[in-house]
């Protein structure tokens, strides 16, 4: 069973956010860890870069397999988690405290999700 966390939106694709203002930080979810099982690269974007909901983001590389991970709204990127350069294994370890991009949300865009309990029943918890 995976762990979602009260407090923060999730998508489809399996990532989760928090809204904070006009600012929106994005991480992946602990189903999506253990789905890519070892995390060894993550390829982050630069400060700056326009991104709309859907977008691929970033992409994530395990021993497995390498995966996309989506802009969950519009916005620009402020900021990404240089730790994560480092120590991309700490997705593994702590999903949800590894944030990885911090997002400026577009003007006039309201930032859209699902919350736990509709996560849940999508991934059939």
């Amino acid at each position: 069973m995976s762990l979602i966390p009260d407090g923060l939106m999730y998508t489809k694709t399996h990532e989760w956010f928090k809204v904070s203002g006009t600012e929106v930080i994005v991480g992946i979810t602990d189903y999506a860890q253990h789905q890519l099982t070892d995390i060894v690269y993550v390829d982050l974007p630069k400060a700056g870069t326009v991104k709309k909901a859907g977008e691929v983001l970033l992409t994530v590389e395990s021993v497995k397999s390498a995966e996309d991970v989506y802009s969950p709204v519009d916005g620009t990127v402020k900021e990404s988690n240089p730790a994560l350069a480092d120590k991309p294994e700490q997705l593994n370890q702590d999903p949800y405290a590894s944030w990885m991009v911090k997002i400026r949300v577009s003007e006039g865009y309201k930032p859209k999700g699902m919350t736990p309990a509709e996560y849940r029943k999508h991934i059939g918890e």
